[in-house]
């Protein structure tokens, strides 16, 4: 904590054990954890609630004000679980009184230049690749995969253990468990290597297989398969997790797979 090259404010929380490099400016406000690493070049402004053992890399500005202009200096924050990595040139941006908070979870890993935008919600073990953008408002679940460079529409949500391909534009929200991919985003399959890594079981794997042909391989609309799934369907947490987030789409399923012409 004694960096003279460093400014941190006396309205500042930093637990005894945090380092902070050369150059970091510290708001008023902010709250940092036990074994956190600041790099030098930091900016973390007022509202920042980050936890324990992170790692927070040069250039970075965590909770820095909305980019919105209806932004009328509400009293938000920006909250960062235990655990996660945050690379070079990262901006995290606080809330609005729309939910009055931006929320990246445990253990994320979110590398360089990645923007996450105010009032989204990001969940534990997610993954973001370099450039990867969420506008404001986005819900992103556990164990999310953003590859390179990939940007995501305002208000879309992103289900659990989803992996989103490089370079994708995401307009509509990506259910959860599959692999999306080409342009218009599509359904191009289940994310059987992830979830072979979380202890998902080939039965298992198996089952949410079979959900998504309904969906996305049997000529239904998403109507008259939900339906299918819901009455024919051995109900499962899986199968009622994608059917709730079916239920609770605003904008919408990405559609199938297609091929071009």
């Amino acid at each position: 904590m004694n960096q003279p090259l460093a400014y941190v404010h006396p309205g500042a929380k930093i637990a005894k054990n945090v380092v902070i490099e050369p150059f970091t400016t510290i708001h008023n406000d902010v709250v940092i954890g036990e074994g956190t690493w600041i790099g030098s070049n930091v900016t973390i402004m007022e509202g920042a609630r980050i936890g324990k053992n992170c790692n927070i890399f040069p250039g970075a500005v965590i909770s820095a004000v909305p980019q919105d202009l209806k932004f009328k200096d509400e009293d938000t924050t920006v909250e960062i679980g235990d655990g996660t990595t945050i690379r070079e040139y990262v901006t995290i941006n606080r809330g609005t009184i729309d939910r009055g908070k931006t929320v990246v979870g445990k253990n994320c890993w979110i590398m360089a230049y990645c923007h996450i935008a105010h009032d989204c919600i990001v969940g534990d073990n997610c993954i973001f690749s370099n450039n990867s953008t969420l506008a404001g408002h986005v819900t992103v679940g556990d164990y999310v995969i953003l590859a390179g460079m990939t940007a995501v529409h305002q208000f879309c949500m992103i289900g659990n253990h989803a992996f989103v391909t490089g370079g994708s534009l995401v307009r509509k929200d990506v259910p959860p468990f599959v692999k999306a991919a080409r342009e218009p985003l599509s359904y191009v399959g289940i994310n059987s290597i992830g979830l072979r890594r979380r202890g998902f079981t080939s039965q298992k794997i198996s089952e949410i297989q079979n959900i998504y042909r309904l969906l996305y391989q049997k000529n239904y609309n998403t109507t008259q398969a939900t339906e299918i799934i819901e009455a024919e369907m051995e109900a499962t947490p899986e199968r009622d997790e994608i059917l709730q987030f079916i239920k609770n789409s605003k904008r919408g399923i990405m559609k199938g797979y297609f091929k071009s012409n």
